[in-house]
């Protein structure tokens, strides 16, 4: 069970809504918005542009999150301006990996410390680690010993420290292929496994679906990966797989589907803690904010938006568990 320091405990607590569910709001994008900006305006999109609509998500859609996730590069005027009781996390890690280096290798934004995000406002800091539990052990090695320098770091500064696990399969780059979704929840499951060891310090796990639910009996048309028995019981596997408190991200898909998943999750017996929901909230805002500008990206998240960030709250509250369950009493910070 996871001890907390009354500092991180309280920070949790902003993060979180009275009932210990964490239901935040995601837009750390960066060079992927950008393009997705791009793609719909005729006109070069600077980094003005990447900053307003962060600033538009924040305003429109944190009155009903628990917390939004920022990052320092673009994101730090859109905190200015969510709503007073939204908690902020914030991103250490740099955008994107290196495609043409094997590994996927962590790398931390150099102008930025945790102490000086903590003074930037963060409540907690996040990292998102790239991680496939079968690649060679010395890339492996490499990424443990830099997510043990992270926690420390956090540890130190007495903030939260929640780390985001994306797995892969360094010998196939489809992850989208039928070949990944069937090795997708022993790559999901491990990697939990291994950072809820002590010496990382992580707090919260934010984490994929153990399974590819496009792939699941009854959610497809098409050829199926695993049954509606087998796919229970890898979220069952994955809950049980960490002590610590966990909270799924959307990983793109369409709002309909991430709130089917979570009802699924919760049917199957998962303790899982909330979400950090990016994409599947204000992905399709983008293109009336590329396309027509300010008012019509701002018509748009105050409409569908607003309607799928209050949707997945409905779910949410059918289906997530407290975190307070996985919290033991407090700690003092070393």
């Amino acid at each position: 069970m996871l001890q907390l320091t009354e500092n991180k405990l309280a920070a949790l607590k902003r993060l979180s809504d009275e009932n210990g569910i964490i239901g935040a709001l995601a837009i750390d994008q960066r060079g992927s918005l950008k393009k997705m900006i791009a793609a719909g305006s005729s006109a070069s999109v600077g980094d003005e542009g990447i900053i307003r609509f962060k600033e538009l998500v924040s305003e429109e859609l944190t009155p009903y999150s628990t917390s939004i996730l920022l990052d320092p590069e673009y994101g730090l005027p859109a905190a200015k301006v969510r709503h007073s009781e939204a908690g902020l996390l914030v991103a250490y890690e740099k955008t994107g990996y290196d495609a043409n280096a094997a590994g996927r290798l962590p790398d931390l934004l150099p102008e930025w410390s945790v102490r000086r995000l903590k003074e930037a406002g963060a409540d907690a800091v996040k990292f998102l680690l790239y991680y496939d539990i079968d690649e060679d052990q010395a890339i492996n090695d490499y990424k443990h010993v830099y997510m043990e320098r992270v926690g420390s770091e956090c540890a130190a500064e007495d903030i939260p420290f929640f780390l985001e696990i994306v797995s892969y399969d360094a010998k196939n780059e489809d992850v989208k292929s039928i070949e990944y979704a069937k090795v997708k929840p022993h790559k999901v499951i491990e990697a939990m496994r291994e950072f809820s060891k002590p010496q990382y310090k992580v707090d919260v796990l934010k984490v994929e679906v153990p399974v590819d639910m496009k792939f699941v009996e009854g959610y497809t048309e098409g050829e199926t990966a695993y049954s509606k028995e087998e796919a229970a019981a890898y979220f069952k596997e994955q809950s049980e797989a960490t002590e610590l408190p966990f909270i799924f991200l959307s990983a793109g898909v369409s709002a309909e589907l991430f709130q089917e998943t979570l009802k699924f999750a919760k049917d199957s017996g998962s303790t899982f803690n909330g979400v950090l929901c990016g994409r599947a909230t204000w992905k399709n805002g983008v293109a009336p904010f590329a396309e027509k500008g300010e008012e019509a990206g701002r018509s748009w998240l105050k409409g569908e938006g607003t309607n799928n960030i209050q949707e997945l709250n409905v779910v949410l509250k059918e289906t997530a568990s407290p975190w307070f369950n996985k919290v033991s009493s407090c700690v003092s910070a070393n």
